[in-house]
């Protein structure tokens, strides 16, 4: 008797080619067989009507401590999404010494917005190595985790407080590639770095001190296990992009590895910009290098209050060292005192057709619960006042947790994004899952995938969209035995309908440690969700078996060649 039998579904195999009507077999784990199943599972799915795709990959994630707490890493998994890639940009959870704990959740705050009281609250610290963190997050694994392990932390590990201000020497960088041959033994599927990151004292992460000496020696090890270099480049500047698009280029080509890119986003300011980048990603695959860009496929909204800092108010000194270092009531104080309110108003001042259209989303008192969903436009025309003057007496109202939408503020032109994600040298990635929980969601990145440029405006087919993001993303990555349907194959399978496949609005989610909120999407279209062989998750059932793992997992020595 199998396992489960999902029957006369529509198999979108995650090669490209054509759909067709077929049953699934699945029994220890695995698919077994594809066809016609006269027997009866142990239990079943329907899949008449519905779409049976491989398991969805994201593999830009920051899920390293939600999986503490979580380890379904919801609502991703609910989404259709069977194996996620965190560590990126840099930061991973390990190897991590007890010192320097409180210096990553420092970062961790200020580059992924996530929040202090839920490293405090949801966060018991009982790792220091990288195999360590593993087998804690092994425990109760629902979702699959192909884990980065981040050049900060490496550095941190090494060189302590001066990876924070000089170049390595050459035995720290000996140091520092055996460190990252034990992580990639241990189960790491890469290695993360970025170029543009700040930590909480607004400084250079660790990795930006880093030569291109010391990058090149860690892609030798990434060389010797084939596996993956993930960067954040100077995505604010095409030049720098370009020129470091390139450095990933010839590290791929010397090191025979695959390199990956993120964000590459397409804004109405910069379509000639991503014309450039992307003119220069077809001439270095030319060359046989592999350098992935990886492009989201929503839209740039993001949410803020003054409770929490927000890196929309990045580009404001001002505004930014205010809610960045500023106690709740030095805020206070500051939106209060005539002085420096004008102060603040007049920097943003240049930004004058931003505020009109910000949304406000969220209050606490009942007196302005009547105005959620107006824009500060209206709302100051109704007060009498400047957008941006109701923004601030709005959250002085609500103790500075009023909370403000500034909706499609990019990556908007579906012409031009479809086009962009269909290219076949563009990966479908950058999702943040599990970051900057109250700026936006990053949850259904998935089903908007489908719902916009597959069902909408078509600027891909069904097949391949899900090859983008099933297939072409274990390949990218190496991720073994998952990304397509066929016997042998670990069975990671999400049963959806294309018809209604999709993303549901943003709402808010009380649901973080320390009394944290989010803000989620919940899915909707997606049946079923098959992690391992086990049903994880279903429409009318919710989360159900933990099956997850480690991938690529711990690694066995290379056998040696035979002599010629």
């Amino acid at each position: 008797m199998p396992d489960l039998v999902i029957r006369n579904g529509r198999i979108v195999d995650g090669t490209g080619l054509p759909a067709f009507v077929a049953d699934i077999a699945v029994r220890d784990g695995r698919i077994a067989r594809i066809g016609r199943i006269a027997e009866t599972g142990a239990r079943e799915i329907d899949a008449t009507g519905l779409v049976v795709a491989p398991g969805f990959i994201d593999p830009h994630t920051h899920f390293d401590a939600q999986l503490l707490w979580d380890g379904f890493a919801k609502p991703a998994l609910s989404h259709g999404v069977t194996t996620i890639v965190p560590g990126n940009c840099s930061l991973s959870l390990a190897p991590l010494k007890a010192a320097h704990r409180t210096k990553l959740v420092g970062m961790f705050n200020q580059i992924e917005e996530m929040p202090l009281r839920a490293f405090s609250e949801g966060v018991v610290w009982d790792w220091e190595s990288f195999p360590d963190y593993l087998a804690r997050i092994r425990r109760g694994l629902g979702v699959n985790v192909a884990p980065l392990v981040g050049h900060s932390l490496i550095r941190l590990w090494v060189m302590d407080e001066a990876a924070m201000e000089r170049i390595a020497t050459d035995s720290e960088i000996a140091a520092m590639q055996q460190l990252l041959r034990d992580c990639l033994e241990a189960g790491a599927i890469g290695l993360s770095t970025s170029f543009v990151d700040m930590d909480e004292r607004l400084q250079p992460v660790p990795s930006r001190y880093a030569d291109a000496r010391e990058l090149d020696a860690l892609a030798a090890v990434l060389g010797e296990h084939g596996r993956m270099l993930q960067i954040v480049p100077e995505f604010y500047d095409p030049d720098l992009t370009i020129a470091r698009l390139d450095q990933l280029a010839e590290l791929s080509i010397r090191h025979r590895i695959p390199t990956s890119f993120s964000p590459l986003f397409l804004n109405a300011d910069n379509v000639a910009a991503v014309e450039r980048v992307m003119a220069r990603v077809d001439e270095q695959f030319a060359r046989g290098a592999r350098v992935w860009p990886q492009v989201q496929t929503r839209p740039i909204d993001i949410s803020f209050s003054f409770a929490v800092p927000s890196l929309l108010f990045f580009r404001f000194p001002g505004w930014y060292r205010l809610i960045r270092f500023g106690t709740p009531e030095a805020i206070r104080a500051a939106f209060t005192d005539p002085a420096s309110r004008a102060a603040l108003v007049a920097e943003v001042a240049p930004f004058d057709a931003l505020w009109p259209r910000l949304v406000l989303r969220h209050v606490r008192t009942a007196a302005n619960r009547p105005l959620l969903g107006k824009t500060l436009g209206e709302i100051a025309a109704l007060r009498g006042t400047t957008a941006v003057e109701a923004m601030i007496d709005l959250s002085l109202e609500e103790d500075l947790d009023a909370h403000f939408l500034a909706g499609g503020m990019g990556h908007n032109d579906d012409a031009k994004v479809g086009a962009l994600l269909a290219h076949p040298h563009v990966h479908i990635g950058a999702s943040d899952g599990g970051a900057h929980i109250l700026s936006f969601s990053t949850y259904g990145d998935t089903g908007h995938l489908f719902a916009r440029f597959v069902r909408e405006t078509g600027a891909l087919s069904l097949e391949q969209a899900v090859r983008k993001v099933t297939a072409d993303t274990a390949a990218i990555w190496g991720i073994p035995e998952r990304g397509l349907l066929k016997p042998g194959m670990v069975a990671d399978i999400t049963v959806f309908d294309p018809a209604t496949i999709d993303r549901g609005p943003e709402v808010r989610a009380e649901d973080v440690p320390g009394e944290g909120a989010r803000y989620v999407r919940e899915s909707r279209g997606i049946a079923a969700v098959v992690v391992g062989g086990r049903i994880a998750w279903t429409a009318d059932g919710g989360y159900q078996e933990a099956a997850g793992a480690i991938v690529p997992g711990p690694m066995a020595a290379a056998p040696a060649l035979a002599a010629a």
